[in-house]
């Protein structure tokens, strides 16, 4: 799988291998077989995969938030780990829980958050140190239409300023306006990739979706207490 894109989209059914593979790509999992480049930087040695982690930032699927920290204790120890200098981690926090609208809640614990302000910090979190690369798992899921809004801007100033965004996610809509680009998976491996300008040349990406992996030649089964009058 190769992406030179700036916004690319990885897609797939349920189950398809959509986080085992940012798993993977973020060295939370060691792949069975197979070689994985970053950034241009082969990720086989361990020296160069730790050199090629500190320039990306990572959303997990379940955020792996210190949930007994606040806000601003939980970015300056994201700012620590990268090596940041303390100046430059109390500016970015700074400005990263004022765009995210966290600044008022900051003094709460993250585990008193609800779910969509504990994904605007591990956003926050992962463009702390300001990296060339972002892995977001689900990002849009769970969360409102303000939250919603405030991460796609945020994701498209990063693109703007030069990082590349790979995330998995099944809000189309949203996505359909934020990435240039779109994989998908299905059962373990890809099997398409199309820049989202041929997509739309074709038609939705739903329809494209669905016709790659074949969703759309099984009628969807109905429940027969629901068919008919009462």
């Amino acid at each position: 799988m190769a992406f030179s894109a700036r916004t690319a989209r990885f897609l797939g059914p349920n189950g398809a291998g959509k986080s085992t593979t940012i798993k993977m790509l973020t060295g939370l999992l060691a792949p069975t077989s197979g070689a994985m480049r970053l950034l241009g930087e082969g990720l086989g040695d361990p020296e160069r995969a730790r050199a090629v982690k500190g320039r990306m930032g990572v959303v997990p699927e379940n955020l792996a938030l210190f949930e007994n920290l606040t806000a601003r204790e939980y970015l300056t120890f994201i700012g620590r780990m990268y090596l940041l200098p303390e100046a430059t981690v109390r500016e970015r926090t700074d400005e990263l829980l004022s765009m995210m609208e966290l600044a008022r809640e900051e003094k709460k614990l993250a585990l008193e958050y609800s779910h969509g302000m504990r994904k605007k910090l591990a956003l926050a979190a992962a463009l702390l140190p300001n990296p060339e690369l972002l892995f977001l798992d689900e990002p849009f899921e769970g969360v409102d239409a303000v939250a919603s809004r405030v991460l796609r801007d945020t994701l498209k100033r990063a693109v703007e300023r030069g990082a590349t965004v790979f995330l998995t996610s099944h809000v189309l809509e949203i996505v359909e306006k934020l990435c240039t680009h779109v994989g998908i998976i299905a059962r373990g491996k890809l099997v398409h990739q199309e820049s989202m300008a041929a997509v739309r040349e074709k038609g939705s990406l739903e329809e494209r979706f669905l016709a790659v992996v074949g969703a759309d030649q099984f009628e969807p089964q109905k429940l027969s207490w629901l068919e008919g009058g009462r």
